[in-house]
């Protein structure tokens, strides 16, 4: 049982939900916002959809990336407000809610596992796929499918986190024949694949999906090559979201074009002793880099 005389901490909370590591950003928010409910003195429905609403903006503002969680936010509190109940006293009620909140997010868990049942029928035997990054479900249907038929992978590297290679070594560990693909390199492949298997943070109102930064190129090279292209998702990322393009996300930022640098070489250095230590790395300046007011007109997001 909660202890009542501690504050609640949402934003702790719900880091707490996400240490599981099979437990999906929506869920995790969902999980949160129902411990507020128990841990809530609210007297009235209105009070307790205006917690539920702080609580989100808190989780909101305080996530590097938050589509996934507030359309977990959005489903609880849809369902808190339309929940029909004939509890005899509010206090009742609320136990309900959480009790059905925690029911939900155990239910919500198994989805994977019928998706992957669900995604068997278009994974022919031999198939040769495509996928990007990494994704919770796709390892799911990856994994499902290599106990019946006979797969092989492609994966992309996914810059700027490398998750593919979280990919790579999952697939190959579970004996699935698997091989890394530059990011760049995607057209190159897309003929020798018989389909491209993606993962989606979000499906948003207009149809869209929202993924792994590079999954649009992705679908544009695969129609441009007539390679079909899915997407699984489950229903809890559902979002009541309505961009007109990918720069009307949340997440927009101008840190999306950045990457790493390479440390310049010294002009001064020798071509015979090009291996640098770690240290002398670190200890070389980089030179600064300076754009022309021209150049940071026609990219002002640089």
């Amino acid at each position: 049982m909660p202890d009542n005389n501690v504050p609640f901490d949402i934003w702790a909370t719900y880091q707490s939900f996400l240490a599981n590591n099979e437990l999906p950003t929506p869920l995790a928010a969902i999980l949160a916002l129902t411990e507020l409910v128990e841990r809530s003195d609210a007297g009235t429905m209105f009070e307790l959809v205006k917690a539920l609403n702080d609580g989100a903006s808190v989780l909101s503002e305080r996530s590097p990336n938050p589509i996934g969680l507030n359309a977990g936010c959005e489903l609880f509190i849809a369902f808190v407000t339309l929940f029909p109940h004939d509890s005899d006293s509010f206090s009742d009620l609320k136990t309900e809610l959480v009790k059905q909140g925690q029911k939900y997010s155990t239910e919500a868990l198994t989805y994977r596992e019928k998706i992957a049942d669900l995604a068997l029928g278009f994974i022919k035997d031999d198939s040769i796929i495509l996928t990007h990054s990494y994704s919770r479900v796709v390892m799911k249907t990856l994994l499902r499918a290599h106990q019946r038929k006979r797969i092989s992978v492609y994966v992309t590297e996914a810059r700027p986190r490398a998750l593919g290679l979280r990919t790579y070594d999952e697939l190959t560990a579970a004996g699935i024949p698997c091989t890394i693909v530059l990011d760049s390199a995607v057209s190159y492949v897309m003929d020798k694949v018989d389909f491209v298997l993606v993962g989606s943070e979000a499906v948003v109102e207009s149809g869209g999906l929202i993924n792994a930064v590079g999954s649009n190129q992705i679908a544009i090279i695969a129609k441009a090559a007539n390679i079909p292209f899915y997407a699984l998702a489950e229903s809890y990322k559902f979002h009541r979201l309505f961009p007109l393009s990918q720069y009307d996300l949340p997440t927009h930022n101008t840190s999306i074009l950045a990457f790493p640098l390479p440390s310049p070489q010294p002009a001064s250095q020798n071509k015979s002793s090009s291996i640098r230590t770690t240290a002398e790395i670190k200890s070389t300046p980089e030179p600064p880099r300076t754009m022309t007011h021209e150049q940071i007109a026609c990219h002002p997001d640089a």
